[in-house]
């Protein structure tokens, strides 16, 4: 029996849930094998040897591969797991989540010292806000950074 999930009306967001952790395990368990530097070392010689080491999906594989963290997030991935792949690849989590929004760092920078997002538009899916999907890179297969 599904759940009612009154929260996938919200514009731009995944909430990492029951199911999402099922989802994601074997993914968050690669990111997780990233906190050891010798394990980091074997994933940057050989990304795609590393990977299949893992019982991932071909789609979280291609994520983690094209650095998509929306396309991470939306197969399972837990975000503060996610962070270890842009931490290997010597970025900072304000530089992941940038690209996340297909802003530059600065602009990130810049809208989150202004106090973030605004709610106005972005309440449901289907107003016209930022966060809204038609506005974001989510789903785009566009590179989070070259790596």
């Amino acid at each position: 029996m599904a759940l009612d999930k009154p929260y996938l009306d919200i514009p731009g967001t995944t909430i990492f849930d029951a199911e999402q952790s099922r989802k994601g395990y074997w993914l968050n368990q690669f990111c997780v094998s990233l906190m050891k530097a010798e394990n980091r070392a074997r994933f940057k010689a050989d990304e795609r040897a590393y990977l299949d080491e893992w019982p991932m999906t071909e789609e979280q594989k291609q994520a983690v591969l094209e650095r998509d963290m929306n396309k991470a997030i939306a197969t399972g991935g837990n975000i503060y797991f996610l962070a270890r792949i842009g931490i290997t690849d010597g970025r900072s989590f304000q530089q992941i989540a940038a690209s996340m929004t297909g802003m530059t760092e600065d602009e990130y920078k810049a809208m989150m010292l202004g106090g973030g997002r605004s709610a106005d538009g972005n309440r449901f899916i289907g107003e016209d806000g930022t966060a809204q999907a038609h506005r974001q890179p989510q789903g785009s297969g566009k590179p989070g950074w070259e790596h």
